[in-house]
């Protein structure tokens, strides 16, 4: 048939063959892809980006940002994680990995000629009851106010995922970070006040916390430490305005000849850096100049000191002005830094007047540029969870635990129900059980995985053994029970990562067929990275 529906250049696909099952093909691939980094075994990633940058990594999120994903059903699984990523900072593998083994499982139903709304009517009827029965496996909460071992108890799951064998140490940094932030209601905590500088050489164990911010530099002036200031922040550069046009100026007498740069030393006006003449004066009326180079850096400052950021040369107000204790410049490993800090109680020289700094940062060392990186994306996991847990401090069993108990509620509440949608409830609950499988693979090969998954199933098939999950050590069998090992993650994280997982399989099972339209001629746009701009 000759009918013309569409311009030249369109692609239409439709129907089970060509919509559905390619996109869950395509959706596996992606969630194989990410599934291998999966857990505190789970292997890394090298990832070269369209710059040239080169990532090495087991953070979903990271090696999903930096892929770029073009097939459409991919990228709204992309979504779901980067959901994740932005809600609660942790688990955006485990949304990949679920919603992967949903849709890898519905494709046999869909092929045994189960019609998509059935299979979507299930998931979605199975979704409600795997959240009711998480808020019921709850086995404890973190004690309100946080004291600095409940935290590093919470922390180390989280860590240990990403950095494995350094969780000890990278949790009691970011413990101790978040407790000297952690404002007077915890409730107003914020992430960014917790900074991390990067330090090539050394190694993690000489990492510290340093109260207030930490530049990688030193000032530009003579005057390298100070104590009890008063601070301005510019945003503008400190020089003198160069003219555009060039012009001849006669002079007819000595004193015009005297006063002629007078006029010019007056008046500091905007360009893009610390003038001459700018940083003689500052020197001599012993004034400290730090240059920041970040914007987000700048606005980091003006809240440690309490400023105004000021767009234009001139004395600031009272109101303007902030104030800060330390201004010290120190040597770590060879670098030298800068440190800006508000002293706390306790300290000589405090006085109760002034409010303390809700700035920490975290000086990492490491030996290469790669591994800091990675070391400072399981401190910022570190530091989201926190944030999380201050929401919803309730914690479930870890390990797989959680997943296998959901997995045989869903199971069993499946085995009840009449029509066709109980057969997608009991593939929902087959689905739950990747999360302990992958675990148990990752750290020990696909033949003992299935061991130990079987060992799983009957430990929870026995009164009170919901808290069971996989030994990724394997001292024994391979399993041991997450509670006594304190083996324990945020339930806001694995609610939150459900129903993502569930909202983004359903979405794709949805589609019937996917109409692409030719991409535009004419010469490709250089693509921005769409965070070139983020510090």
């Amino acid at each position: 048939m000759s009918l013309k529906l569409f311009k030249n250049g369109y692609k239409h696909l439709q129907g089970l063959e060509d919509a559905v099952l390619r996109n869950i093909q395509a959706i596996s691939e992606l969630s194989d892809l990410v599934r291998t980094s999966f857990g505190p075994n789970g292997r890394n990633k090298l990832i070269i980006n369209h710059l040239g940058r080169l990532f090495v990594t087991s953070d979903a999120a990271t090696i999903i940002r930096e892929i770029e994903v073009i097939h459409p059903a991919a990228k709204l699984l992309v979504m779901a994680s980067q959901a994740q990523e932005s809600e609660m900072g942790d688990s955006t593998n485990m949304v990949i990995i679920l919603a992967g083994e949903l849709l890898k499982k519905s494709e046999n139903l869909l092929v045994m000629g189960l019609h998509p709304s059935e299979v979507i009517k299930g998931y979605e009827l199975a979704c409600a009851k795997a959240l009711a029965e998480l808020e019921s496996l709850s086995t404890s909460s973190l004690p309100s106010p946080f004291t600095r071992e409940s935290l590093i108890t919470a922390l180390k799951p989280v860590i240990a995922s990403k950095q494995y064998g350094y969780e000890d140490t990278l949790s009691s940094l970011v413990a101790e970070a978040a407790l000297v932030v952690m404002p007077k209601n915890p409730k107003n905590f914020n992430v960014d006040n917790v900074r991390v500088v990067k330090i090539m050489g050394g190694s993690l164990s000489g990492s510290k916390v340093v109260q207030g911010m930490v530049f990688g530099r030193e000032p530009e002036g003579i005057i390298k430490k100070i104590s009890g200031a008063k601070v301005a922040v510019f945003t503008c550069a400190l020089d003198v305005a160069q003219t555009e046009t060039k012009g001849t100026v006669l002079l007819k007498s000595a004193d015009e000849m005297l006063n002629f740069t007078r006029g010019e030393e007056q008046q500091l006006e905007r360009a893009q850096s610390i003038g001459d003449l700018a940083l003689h004066y500052l020197n001599r009326f012993n004034i400290a100049v730090l240059k920041v180079l970040s914007k987000f850096d700048l606005r980091r400052v003006a809240r440690v000191v309490n400023a105004t950021p000021l767009a234009r040369v001139g004395a600031p107000t009272a109101e303007e002005a902030g104030y800060v204790d330390i201004f010290e410049t120190t040597e770590i490993g060879g670098d030298r830094v800068t440190v800006l800090r508000q002293l706390a109680s306790g300290e000589d020289g405090y006085q109760g007047h002034t409010e303390k700094t809700r700035t920490a940062t975290i000086v990492l060392r490491g030996a290469t540029a790669n591994h800091l990186d990675d070391l400072e994306r399981a401190i910022d996991d570190g530091v989201n969870v926190i944030k999380s847990l201050i929401k919803d401090p309730r914690l479930v069993p870890g390990a797989g635990a959680t997943e296998l108990e959901l997995g045989k509620r869903v199971e069993a509440y499946g085995s009840g129900m009449r029509g066709l949608a109980q057969h997608a409830v009991k593939r929902y609950a087959t689905a739950l059980e990747v999360i302990p499988r992958t675990l148990a693979e990752n750290a020990l090969g696909g033949a003992e995985g299935n061991e130990v998954l079987s060992r799983l199933w009957a430990k929870h098939e026995q009164e009170g053994g919901e808290a069971w999950g996989v030994d990724i050590e394997a001292e024994r069998d391979g399993t041991l029970l997450a509670t006594d090992f304190k083996i324990l993650d945020p339930l806001a994280a694995k609610q939150w990562a459900i129903k993502l997982a569930t909202e983004a399989a359903v979405s794709v099972l949805s589609v019937d067929s996917i109409i692409m339209s030719k991409p535009a001629g004419g010469p490709k746009v250089p693509q921005q990275a769409s965070n070139w701009d983020e510090d």
